[in-house]
């Protein structure tokens, strides 16, 4: 221990309340799902910057069978303070971002780069896994003081310990989950220069998608929307917004483009989605991706970075709440469009974008309107992510996200 006998984290105290406690310092041990041995290959951060995403509102909203407790928190960026016996290339004082996958680097999935369903780091019957996330064997939350990173020399990416980089904090926070989701959803749509690009869903993720798209060429990036804070925020760094409420998504790309399909499509809002035009007011989960297979070019593509999900019993209907959703999926294959589903596999880009951060190629924390706040903030950062502000809360646990940036 590192002089430490404490650690707030951000838990799930009930259905759309969260609350900052105690959990204890972190330990290196593995789950009690996974059995609960030591771990001799992790390392103990302390966090500079751990952020609310999306998907953790999936579980607050109760829209999973997450219980009292729940530990959250999935994005992580720290400094590393204590070095397990086997580690070999991390050392004390080494500034890191975590990818929201936990992986082990050893399985056959992980040497296939399919770290987002490593096949050794969740034993209750899902795939892959996350920290702080319901049915992903227990692994801790990063919305805490500190965390515990198993499989640190493989999970950890090394961030220079410059001022110049330091200065960039903000930005390179966003390296551990949403800039990779957002590029992974680009990349796999088919996004390439020239393309006319449509993303469904302007909160983070999607924003993080459309700086993605800007970034590999896009001629021009459509970005849709229920609410107008969050389509003014894609506006203002070169997005087309565009209003669902408004209309058939074709006839207002018609509008837009003198033609009614897009080259190829991500779908960043995921199992929560509302419908289009006089059904806007109204949960229909298969909107979105039934509206892209009708928007996209035969032969075009759909990433999909969006969150669905098994279980859902929050849902509106039985089959929903069961993952099952009414997708015409016979129109995608008669026009040959491809579709790309799962978790990111964060580690395929998270160098890259690093660099790219670095370079003053992606302003990625200006574009999603990334914003620092305390630790014991979350809870009113979580209410108010949750009623649609467009803003990215970036949880500072201890100030050294903003003494940074000084």
């Amino acid at each position: 221990m590192a002089g430490h006998d404490h650690n707030k984290c951000v838990v799930y105290k009930s259905r759309g309340e969260v609350e900052v406690v105690d959990i204890g310092y972190p330990k290196f041990q593995f789950p009690k799902e996974l059995g609960g041995g030591p771990i001799h290959h992790g390392v103990i951060i302390e966090l500079v910057a751990t952020n609310i995403c999306g998907s953790d509102q999936h579980m607050v909203r109760g829209r999973t069978d997450a219980v009292a407790g729940q530990t959250l928190g999935h994005e992580p960026t720290g400094l590393v303070i204590e070095v397990g016996r086997d580690v070999e290339t991390l050392k004390v004082g080494d500034l890191v971002s975590i990818p929201f996958n936990v992986s082990c680097g050893r399985c056959r999935m992980c040497k296939k780069g399919r770290t987002g369903v490593c096949a050794r780091v969740n034993a209750v019957g899902g795939w892959g896994a996350a920290y702080g996330y319901v049915n992903m064997s227990g692994w801790i939350g990063g919305q805490a003081e500190f965390l515990m990173v198993p499989y640190a020399d493989w999970n950890c990416l090394k961030l220079p310990n410059t001022d110049e980089a330091k200065a960039k904090i903000m930005d390179l926070a966003l390296l551990s989950d949403i800039f990779p989701t957002g590029f992974h959803g680009a990349v796999t749509a088919g996004v390439g220069p020239g393309t006319r690009v449509y993303v469904a869903g302007a909160g983070p993720v999607g924003l993080a998608c459309a700086t993605a798209c800007f970034l590999l060429g896009a001629a021009e990036v459509i970005v849709g929307d229920l609410i107008e804070e969050r389509l003014k925020q894609a506006e203002s760094f070169g997005c087309i917004p565009l209003d669902v409420k408004k209309g058939p998504l074709d006839e207002q790309i018609n509008k837009i483009l003198g033609q009614p399909e897009v080259d190829c499509a991500a779908d960043c809002v995921g199992f929560e989605a509302s419908g289009h035009g006089s059904e806007s007011n109204k949960e229909r989960p298969a909107a979105v991706l039934n509206a892209l297979m009708d928007i996209v070019e035969p032969g075009g593509g759909v990433g999909i970075p969006g969150l669905y999900v098994t279980g859902d019993p929050g849902a509106s209907d039985a089959n929903a709440k069961e993952g099952r959703l009414s997708i015409r999926i016979g129109k995608g294959w008669a026009k040959s469009q491809h579709f790309t589903t799962g978790q990111c596999p964060v580690m395929r880009y998270n160098d890259f974008l690093m660099q790219a951060i670095l370079s003053d190629r992606a302003p990625i924390a200006k574009n999603v309107n990334a914003r620092l706040i305390p630790l014991d903030g979350a809870p009113q950062g979580y209410k108010d992510f949750d009623r649609g502000a467009s803003v990215k809360y970036i949880l500072d646990p201890h100030g050294l996200a903003a003494k940074m940036m000084k």
